[in-house]
């Protein structure tokens, strides 16, 4: 495992390194750590990230559709192997299945790169799971500059972008881009950073432990009049850490549903499940959220005495907590210790798996 790790390290220092450096304070930028190999540490400060496989749609990389280099990939890898998808429109159905470990797809840019598709369970009477655009189960996935969206819009039901399975995964600077269920963060400890994330129903959803930093959380136009940002299902063993949190990240209105603001309403979650876990901290919110914050699950008031939601030194014309919801499961945090349980070192123990130098994110609370 250990050998395993420094790699995951290795991997992750070389994926921030191009652009992350600028961004980043100099308080975040610690030495190597020591328990990392020497082998590696040479390699943590080389000056060039090797590319495995390119993917282009005009046939000048090795392969014009994703699936065929993510088949080509190596299965049970304890290295990285990175493909690059280039600019643009990829419009296919991707599954990084369980053997297809540490992998990476960088793109050309969040607005460049785009796998695409627009399955539903409405229309096409799928299982929600398999209406996935991009499905991964294999653990240490890694995206950059690329955008997961489903196409099949508001009116076909669950429709998802990115469903993830995969432990120890990042993505930076990704769209996900849906109406209902856009993001299923499912299973395992998973970091979003620098990510833009919109969708109208329940549009990020799952099982995961699961930290959101600096993102854009864009509420769209729906099908009907209520929109839901969260929809947490608890655990997903009784052993594993869980819970979404939100830190630094911008609650808005996307531009569909401005117009429209005074005749919705828009809430940031409610329990999908029992023991249904998420916190809203640090963060913007805008005038698109409710005074009451939460949502019964269809208007029953099922999963309220295991549920726990939470909000901390937020601000904006919405983070105002005066008219929130009176459930005993709901609390406004004002103890930066009990805060803290939710970070990236504490919920998602990111302090291990994340590397400890150039990377940008925040292991604790804000100033």
């Amino acid at each position: 495992m250990a050998s395993s790790t420094s790699l995951l390290f290795l991997c992750l220092c070389f994926f921030f390194r191009s652009t992350s450096c600028d961004m980043l304070d100099t308080t975040q930028q610690g030495n190597i750590p020591s328990w990392v190999k020497l082998a590696d540490r040479k390699l943590l400060q080389a000056s060039d990230m090797p590319v495995d496989a390119v993917v282009a749609p005009d046939g000048s990389g090795h392969y014009t559709k994703v699936m065929d280099a993510v088949l080509a990939a190596p299965n049970g890898s304890h290295i990285r192997y990175i493909i690059h998808i280039k600019e643009g429109i990829y419009n296919e159905h991707v599954v990084i299945s369980s053997n297809k470990s540490n992998l990476m797809m960088i793109g050309d840019g969040m607005d460049a790169t785009i796998i695409s598709g627009d399955l539903s369970s409405g229309r096409d009477k799928l299982d929600t799971y398999f209406t996935s655009t991009v499905f991964v189960d294999g653990p240490g996935f890694i995206a950059r500059d690329i955008t997961f969206r489903n196409t099949a819009g508001p009116e076909n039901g669950q429709a998802v972008a990115l469903l993830s399975n995969s432990n120890t995964s990042v993505l930076y600077r990704c769209g996900i881009y849906g109406f209902q269920d856009s993001l299923c963060a499912n299973k395992g400890l998973q970091f979003y950073k620098d990510c833009k994330i919109s969708g109208s129903v329940d549009f990020i959803f799952g099982y995961a432990a699961a930290v959101f930093q600096d993102c854009n959380i864009l509420v769209r136009k729906g099908s009907t009049s209520q929109h839901t940002i969260t929809a947490h299902g608890g655990p997903a063993s009784p052993d594993q850490p869980f819970g979404f949190s939100f830190q630094f990240c911008n609650i808005s209105a996307d531009s569909d549903l401005l117009p429209f603001l005074t005749s919705t309403q828009t809430f940031l979650g409610r329990p999908w499940h029992p023991y249904s876990r998420v916190v809203f901290m640090e963060c913007y919110i805008s005038d698109v959220l409710s005074p009451e914050g939460w949502l019964e699950w269809n208007g029953t008031p099922v999963n309220l005495d295991t549920l726990y939601y939470a909000e901390y030194n937020n601000h904006g014309p919405g983070a105002g907590v005066e008219n929130r919801v009176k459930w005993s499961g709901y609390h406004v945090l004002t103890d930066a210790s009990q805060a803290s349980n939710f970070t990236v070192a504490q919920l998602i123990s990111g302090d291990q798996w994340l590397p400890a130098t150039r990377v940008p994110f925040t292991p604790g609370l804000g100033n």
